[in-house]
């Protein structure tokens, strides 16, 4: 058989590496992953297999972000599985009320299961390998997470520690301090955490995962359509291919996804220059809002949310908007996917139907 014949036959999934669970590792088995809203909107990890020395900058609609590489190379969208573990870890504490910290211990070997990663003694080398990528890869942005803006450099993780490690080199404990950043983002009120598919951790592609985060993030689970532009879905994705070879990777991936249906809760197209997202009608309720820990009315909104919403509020005081705009969604009984977003909206529609606020003399 060809070596072309071998790509066509091998599986657009990842095996499933540990088909046997271990019946006290639950935490994360038992519950579908979660992933924080700013790393499914942001370009934050290389798509490269390869170590990449590539300073990045990426801006949009006033929010920037920069990637600086260590001597290592820049975090991969491999390396997130990790962050994506630590988060679920925190939320299933937080819904079972106990408190959470930046620093957390738990199992290597629970980790590499859960993210379907190889538990070979390789594979706890390319664990650490992971580890320092996260940590050295250096962040500048202002992009907000729970309301905060980080006004210096930070790392993924601030530090890792292996507490325990056998004699061949495994690690059996480690500990792991997030960053502040993401930290934050976790223990937001308005609910800046996603429950992503386990199926995530099977996608074989780069490409393919970052595909699924933007549609996640941006499409969710709302009976709608959404196109991207070629030239903005490559700025979003982070590729640095050309725009002709970036093309011919999402069409591929768009002809796998229409033949075997492997990438979870999504379906893609290619409509001329329009990459188009939809979701699946099979998509489970699970999914339905962002994870949060709060009632709506704990929601708490940064304060560039009352800012901007200012700036449409047409006269009208904003205690009163916030009062009306959290009514609504207890007649909507959900948390929206961006609670900040959500708010400026109502104040533009509120004051689009009601007209500007009179002054009485």
């Amino acid at each position: 058989m060809s070596e072309n014949e071998l790509k066509q036959e091998r599986s657009p999934l990842l095996p499933v590496r540990h088909p046997q669970r271990d019946f006290f590792v639950c935490d994360i088995f038992d519950a579908a992953p979660k992933s924080d809203m700013a790393s499914m909107e942001y370009p934050l990890f290389t798509l490269s297999t390869k170590p990449d020395m590539t300073l990045r900058r990426y801006e949009v609609n006033g929010n920037w972000l920069e990637l600086k590489p260590s001597s290592i190379g820049l975090a991969t969208v491999f390396d997130r599985d990790i962050l994506i573990y630590c988060i679920s870890q925190c939320m299933a504490a937080l819904n079972a009320g106990r408190q959470v910290h930046r620093t957390m211990r738990f199992s290597a070997h629970d980790l590499l299961k859960a993210t379907n990663r190889d538990t070979s003694r390789r594979g706890y080398k390319l664990f650490k390998d992971a580890l320092d990528r996260l940590r050295n890869t250096g962040i500048e942005t202002n992009v907000t997470t729970g309301g905060f803006e980080a006004l210096e450099g930070f790392g993924f993780i601030d530090k890792y520690r292996v507490v325990r490690e056998t004699r061949d080199g495994r690690m059996q404990a480690i500990e792991i301090t997030l960053s502040d950043w993401l930290f934050n983002a976790i223990d937001a009120k308005g609910g800046e955490i996603l429950t992503i598919s386990p199926l995530y951790f099977q996608l074989r592609k780069p490409l393919e995962r970052r595909l699924y985060e933007i549609a996640r993030k941006s499409c969710g689970t709302k009976n709608r359509m959404l196109r991207y532009g070629m030239e903005k879905l490559r700025m979003k994705t982070g590729s640095q291919s050309t725009p002709k070879e970036f093309r011919r990777m999402v069409k591929a991936i768009v002809d796998m996804n229409n033949e075997k249906n492997h990438i979870p809760d999504y379906t893609f197209e290619l409509d001329g220059d329009l990459f188009i997202i939809r979701p699946r009608s099979e998509f489970t309720d699970i999914y339905t809002e962002p994870e949060t820990v709060d009632a709506l009315d704990k929601i708490l909104l940064p304060s560039s949310a009352y800012e901007n919403a200012r700036k449409h509020a047409g006269g009208y005081d904003l205690a009163f908007l916030e009062r009306e705009w959290r009514d609504m969604l207890t007649g909507k009984k959900s948390v929206p996917d961006n609670p900040s977003g959500s708010f400026v909206n109502f104040v533009k529609s509120y004051v689009t139907r009601n007209g500007e606020a009179r002054l009485l003399i």
